[in-house]
């Protein structure tokens, strides 16, 4: 019987489906990237989510493996070159979550134009303000995505019905306009935009794409959003621009100071970016959950399931 190596938990529905193609699945959570590289040779498939990195000094040991199914959308844990290399196909499940990331980023940036995390917390202390609190509308704003694949693209079918300007940019799509968004050049980004929202994976290219330059471009202050990876968005720059009010604010699902598995900060000597990020009320945070819904758990994995059987089957 064929097996494959479960790295990270997932939902049952990922093993059940798995195993109705005829896989025998196992799953060692107690295991670290030592013990892997010791027993990866014996699968056929490798699910992960993001507990280690799969690079190419425990792939190669990966001698029968012919999928890696990535439970979610990035792929910066895994060797992609390598492992194609090598024979490996490389499934990842950005529609199972492609939802929840734009509802949520949705949500995020309604709550920050609307101050409602701040004035939650002053009405509940006793604190009512209504003018210091004035909102602003989205109605004839301009927002800009950036990466326009399933994340983009979902997000600005959710923007259709706020009367928006909404503009995007992916280098590496052409053509690609369509009833939801314009495709646009980065110099009209820059020009337009009052909002700002990043969906592009974490590469070599996009890591601290937007940074201090970036910001310097812009022709107006903005907000800016990152549902995406948290280094694609350089903090320090970003706290500097809020402070000169280049940017009017930001919403964060993702932090540059996550660890690997995105389950906790690197604690340690977290620099004074960090720290002005925490004090700032012009910032609202979440711990990387925008695609963390009960229903894009069961979506992640069935899309997984289909990928593998069309590739195998």
């Amino acid at each position: 019987m064929k097996k494959v190596l479960f790295i990270d938990s997932t939902h049952q529905s990922l093993q059940q489906g798995l195993e109705d193609l005829g896989y025998q699945c196992d799953y060692f959570p107690d295991y670290g990237y030592d013990e892997y590289l010791k027993i990866i040779g014996q699968y056929h498939g490798i699910i992960i989510r993001s507990k280690i990195k799969l690079d190419a000094e425990i792939l190669q040991y990966a001698k029968k493996a012919i999928f890696i199914g990535r439970v979610g959308a990035g792929m910066e844990n895994i060797d992609v070159e390598y492992a194609e290399k090598q024979g490996i196909s490389c499934l990842n499940s950005p529609e199972g979550n492609r939802d929840a990331v734009a509802e949520h980023a949705l949500g995020m940036i309604l709550s920050l134009r609307n101050h409602l995390i701040r004035v939650n917390t002053q009405v509940r202390q006793g604190i009512w303000l209504r003018d210091e609190n004035r909102g602003f509308e989205m109605k004839g704003k301009t927002l800009a995505i950036i990466g326009y694949g399933n994340m983009g693209k979902a997000f600005a079918q959710r923007l259709i019905g706020l009367q928006m300007k909404v503009i995007a940019y992916d280098k590496y799509l052409n053509d690609f306009s369509d009833k939801y968004a314009n495709e646009v050049k980065l110099k009209e980004i820059f020009q337009e935009a009052d909002i700002i929202s990043f969906h592009v994976p974490l590469t070599q290219e996009t890591h601290y794409m937007f940074d201090e330059k970036w910001i310097k471009n812009m022709k107006k202050p903005f907000y800016l959003i990152n549902t995406a990876r948290g280094s694609v968005v350089n903090t320090l720059h970003l706290m500097q621009g809020i402070k000169e009010e280049k940017i009017l604010g930001a919403a964060l699902d993702v932090l540059e100071y996550e660890g690997t598995s995105f389950e906790e900060l690197k604690k340690a000597n977290l620099p004074e970016a960090y720290e002005a990020l925490m004090q700032s009320d012009k910032v609202i945070l979440s711990p990387h959950i925008a695609g963390w819904t009960i229903e894009s758990n069961i979506k992640l994995s069935t899309v997984i399931v289909d990928k593998v059987k069309a590739l195998t089957q």
